[in-house]
Order: structure tokens, then C-alpha cells, then sequence
């Protein structure tokens, strides 16, 4: 897929190396300092942008990010040079930010950093992992840097389908309104419980993931957003349940309307998964993902139409 024709002079910007300073790797890294406003004519936003190297160290080690899991993140998809859903990204990530009652983020600086983390990748199809933690403790100025980096390759599971287990979440539906200090709904960096969910799915044969409340209804995945097909209505849980509003999803819900199928947000049983017509995971990274097991109970799967559907979400350029 070609770039965009958009011109970009990657040296005009302070601190981005020429092609033969700039080391060959498979990551880029770009440091965004403030990451909140500054006062108008102290400094445009790219003006804010370092480019540094990422295989050396950067991060002070008493930065609450490191210290404590204190700090939220996006993980951004770029196709043929593209990046994909900025505004619903950087939407999430200032809903995240007032969840932890983290410091006015400059957001345009941020989109800067971005799309220049991915401009100044050798390859055009990658993923851009924005962080903003708290800060070094103390200082009360968040740390925020955009790492673009090759993601894995999903293209056996985007075109086969994986197996899938679901796992307690062990909090009920109603979490977010209940005790909403837990921070459910908010994209933090505390993710030690997906893996340990994800580490489970391997010890149980599956690849993936969906968590289930303990009042029997369907969340999430640890890193993706569960959507399934009943009839000709493609339908994901509500977010008010404590669980992310899928950037993708929304992407995706976009698509099969344009193909005539309905869409729907609301509560779903666990017990309703069995009897789906299609059931798909889906992210930044990996697009699409069709499940064909559920612990251990084959599912039906549209091959025709997953493939439709992932070559749209992979043609998206904004």
C-alpha cells in the first residue's frame, strides 16, 4: 500500500539524526517534552520532539511508570505508512488521562509524536505504542514518549482462527459505577493480570482470552475487543461494564454496516457465546481475529467475510 504523498522533512525537527547517523533498527523513539501545554508562542509542538535512541537507556528509575504502573497508553496500528484511528486513539487516551486525574495533555503535540515515530520507521507497517506515565515522583510532570516497533505477525490466526478460553475477571458487571477508584474503562499501564490471564490460556491449549464478570456476562479480551454475530446483527458488550471502548470496533461496526448487517451494543450472557454465529477478536495489532473454539466447543466461522472485513480495516487511512 503506498505512503502518503504528504512531504515530510524529517531533519528539519530538533534532534532527528541524518540517514547515516541514524541507526538501523526495527524501533523508533520519540520523546515528547512537556507533554502538557505550554503557554501560547513558548514553543510550537514539534518543537517538543527528541528523537533518541531506544536500545539506550532513557526512563529515570524512579518514574512512577516504572515504580508503580502509573500512567495509561495507546497502542496505535500503521498500515502502508498510515496511522490508523488517531482521533479515537487520542479521545481514549484523554478519557484515561481524567480517569487517573493525570495533568492536561497536550494532544496535539502528542499526535505529533506519533505520526512522527512512524514516519521514521524503516518499514510502513508497524505499531506505535504511545505512554504517558505520572511522572519522575515528586515533580508532577507526566513522562511521555511514542515507540514505533514491528508487532506480531497475525496472519495465521487473521486467516485460520484461534482457540480461546474464558477466565473469571472476578469483579461483577457493574465495577465501573460501584467502585470506580478501581479504574476499569481507563487504559492503564497495569496490565501484570492480562498477561497472567494470557500465560492461563496458554497452560489450558488456547491462544486468547475473554473475560467473563462474575455475574455471567461477557467483557473483554486482556488486549482486544470481543465482537460476535447473531443472525445478521453484529453485536459487542456495552462499555459501561468497567471495559475499553474498542477503536477498531468502532472501525469495524462502520464496515458491516456499509455491507448491510445491523450493529449493537449491549449486555451479553456468557452462555449466548455458544450459540453465536461468528465470534472475532479484535485490536490495533492483530485487525481481526475469527475464534473457532470457545473452551473447548467448535464455532462456526465465516471465512469469506472475515476476510472482507479485514481488508477493509487494513485499507483505513486515517
Amino acid at each position: 500500500m503506498p505512503r502518503s504523498p504528504a512531504p515530510f522533512n524529517r531533519h528539519a525537527l530538533p534532534g532527528v539524526p541524518s540517514e547515516k547517523e541514524r541507526p538501523v533498527t526495527d524501533a523508533t523513539l520519540v520523546i515528547i517534552d512537556p507533554a502538557t501545554p505550554l503557554p501560547a508562542g513558548t514553543a510550537a509542538p514539534e518543537d517538543r520532539l527528541r528523537v533518541l535512541d531506544p536500545q539506550q537507556p532513557q526512563i529515570n528509575v524512579t518514574d512512577l511508570g516504572v515504580t508503580r504502573g502509573d500512567g495509561i497508553f495507546e497502542t496505535f496500528g500503521v498500515v502502508g505508512g498510515d496511522v490508523q484511528a488517531v482521533q479515537p486513539h487520542l479521545q481514549r487516551l484523554q478519557r484515561s488521562a481524567r480517569m487517573l486525574e493525570l495533568p492536561e495533555l497536550d494532544l496535539d503535540a502528542i499526535e505529533q509524536a506519533v505520526r512522527l515515530a512512524a514516519r521514521l520507521h524503516e518499514r510502513d507497517d508497524v505499531l506505535v505504542k504511545l505512554i504517558i506515565t505520572r511522572g519522575i515522583e515528586g515533580l508532577e510532570q507526566p513522562t511521555a514518549w511514542a515507540y514505533a516497533f514491528v508487532g506480531d505477525d497475525y496472519s495465521h490466526r487473521q486467516h485460520h482462527g484461534m482457540k480461546v478460553v474464558t477466565l473469571d475477571r472476578g469483579y461483577p458487571r457493574d465495577i465501573a459505577k460501584t467502585s470506580p477508584w478501581l479504574l476499569q474503562g481507563a487504559k492503564t499501564l497495569s496490565y501484570a493480570v492480562n498477561k497472567a490471564a494470557l500465560r492461563e490460556a496458554h497452560r489450558r491449549g488456547a491462544e486468547d482470552v475473554i473475560f467473563v464478570s462474575t455475574d455471567g456476562y461477557v467483557l473483554e479480551g486482556p488486549t482486544s475487543t470481543v465482537i460476535m454475530k447473531v443472525g445478521d446483527v453484529f453485536v459487542t458488550p456495552r462499555t459501561d461494564q468497567g471495559i475499553l471502548e474498542g477503536t477498531t470496533q468502532a472501525a469495524l461496526f462502520g464496515i458491516v454496516a456499509s455491507l448491510g448487517f445491523g450493529t449493537d451494543y449491549r449486555y451479553v450472557r456468557r452462555s449466548e457465546l455458544d450459540q453465536v454465529d461468528g465470534l472475532w477478536s479484535v485490536s490495533s495489532g492483530q485487525q481481526i481475529t475469527p475464534v473457532i473454539n470457545l473452551d473447548g466447543t467448535d464455532l462456526p466461522y465465516d471465512r469469506e467475510l472475515t476476510q472482507t472485513i479485514l481488508k477493509r480495516l487494513q485499507s483505513r487511512t486515517s
